[in-house]
């Protein structure tokens, strides 16, 4: 019930600070250029951004320092058991996007990988030949069905979002997500709770520890931190919705290899 209740509150503030952010309601339909989204919600996001800053200072970071300095193997087979888990929710957006080939592709990647791969820790699909795995989301399938980004948003300790993908990640929340579902909703005696939020949290260091130059350099030489945080998600985002291979590049330093919402 508590869950429910925070999925409820956090869909519900969306909507609250989007319809009263002015006269750019119009924008949740639109198609819009990076540059073109609007900060509707300026003071809260930056407040978020602050308390974010927080928690990576004082946990994140320190963490991801930790994880840096293990034996490249484990890394890569928690990046790559990462990446089979995520292909529960990347297959049905291939469906919903039309993608049905590249959709049996990845059904195909996550069989073999969990299967003969040990849990995806092995990435033996890549070695079979396969094409290259792209995540896809639900808040992507909005976007390819021609709904708007809406406005910007930063969330307390999830980070960068807009409206769109905000409302679009709550679907993972109510079947969305088949990892999700047998671990906090229908409890087996194989996984649990426990084990949904253990990934997520890896998930977030394993991402600041392949980022933590780009990160620590972007805040070093930029002018204003958080409008180039801002610039850089939005710029990828909109990257990964057109399926571009376009390289984004930051203030003097290398790209951030991944930039994750959901």
């Amino acid at each position: 019930m508590f869950k429910k209740i925070i999925v409820i509150l956090i869909t519900t503030f969306t909507l609250i600070v989007n319809v009263h952010a002015g006269s750019d309601g119009e924008l949740v339909l639109k198609k819009n250029e990076p540059s073109e989204i609007k900060d509707c919600s300026e003071t809260f996001n930056k407040a978020s951004f602050a308390l974010n800053q927080g928690l990576d200072k004082v946990i994140f970071k320190p963490i991801s320092s930790v994880y840096r300095v293990l034996p490249s193997p484990v890394k890569t087979g928690v990046s790559n058991s990462l990446n089979n888990l995520s292909n529960v929710v990347t297959i049905p957006n291939n469906i919903l996007q039309g993608e049905f080939a590249l959709a049996g592709i990845n059904t195909g990647r996550f069989l073999i990988n969990t299967t003969i791969g040990v849990l995806g820790l092995i990435d033996v699909a890549t070695y079979l030949g396969f094409n290259e795995y792209v995540k896809e989301d639900y808040g992507q399938s909005l976007a390819v069905a021609g709904v708007g980004p809406g406005c910007y948003l930063v969330l307390p300790v999830l980070g960068p979002s807009t409206m769109r993908d905000t409302i679009a990640s709550m679907t993972n929340f109510v079947g969305g997500d088949p990892w999700y579902n047998v671990t906090v909703r229908n409890d087996t005696h194989y996984f649990s709770d426990i084990d949904y939020y253990a990934s997520k949290v890896t998930g977030g260091v394993d991402f600041r520890a392949k980022n933590f130059d780009s990160i620590e350099n972007l805040e070093k030489n930029s002018l204003d931190f958080y409008a180039s945080v801002k610039s850089l998600y939005l710029q990828d985002r909109q990257q990964r919705i057109l399926n571009s291979k376009k390289i984004i590049e930051t203030q003097d330093d290398s790209d951030w290899e991944e930039i994750e919402t959901q």
